[in-house]
């Protein structure tokens, strides 16, 4: 595989043994699809899981232009749990590479079509804010966010710029299992 791999760890150790075997295995997506700009591997044993057969834990991250996949899988096994993680991934790439070929958009990075000024935050004593994330908005339709959102295993919501609108939007599952759809406004 052309793009580094990181490997972490959580309360185990990362042997060459088990370096080597992610690797071999990732780098068998590398024909599915060439543009990885990063791929993240957590493994972790986690001691309070309810079965011992969950207790390994393999979860992988793959970024790109306009796309993020995630997988996690769980077994008794840290390199069963590998295994069963870059099947899945697999199949998630499948989906996305046929998704690409169906096309989507003319691939306008959303800081592009509207900018975002940015304004500094000030902090005050009260609650605190544990994390910040930043990520690149790729315009796409409604459809196409509920896709991404089932790619990445988001459970609650999904936030997207909206191709048709040309607004961000925000997409969330409803507790009836469809979902829901918030279009803000400035006011």
């Amino acid at each position: 595989m052309a793009v580094k791999i990181d490997i972490y760890a959580k309360s185990m150790e990362v042997t060459d043994r088990i370096k080597e075997y992610v690797e071999k295995k990732l780098s068998k997506l590398d024909r599915f699809i060439s543009d990885i700009d990063e791929t993240r591997v957590d493994l972790a044993y986690v001691k309070s899981a309810r079965s011992s057969n969950d207790r390994q834990v393999a979860q992988i991250t793959m970024r790109g232009k306009g796309y993020i996949l995630r997988v996690e899988e769980r077994a008794a096994d840290i390199f069963a749990a590998i295994d069963l993680a870059v099947e899945k991934m697999q199949r998630q790439v499948e989906r996305l590479k046929g998704k690409r070929a169906r096309g989507r958009g003319d691939g306008t990075p959303a800081s592009e079509v509207a900018p975002i000024s940015e304004a500094p935050v000030e902090v005050e004593s009260g609650p605190v804010i544990a994390r910040r994330k930043q990520f690149t908005l790729v315009p796409m339709d409604e459809m196409e966010a509920i896709e991404q959102m089932q790619l990445l295993g988001h459970e609650d919501f999904f936030i997207f710029f909206n191709a048709n609108t040309s607004k961000i939007n925000v997409l969330y599952t409803r507790r009836d299992g469809t979902y829901g759809l918030i279009e803000p406004n400035i006011g």
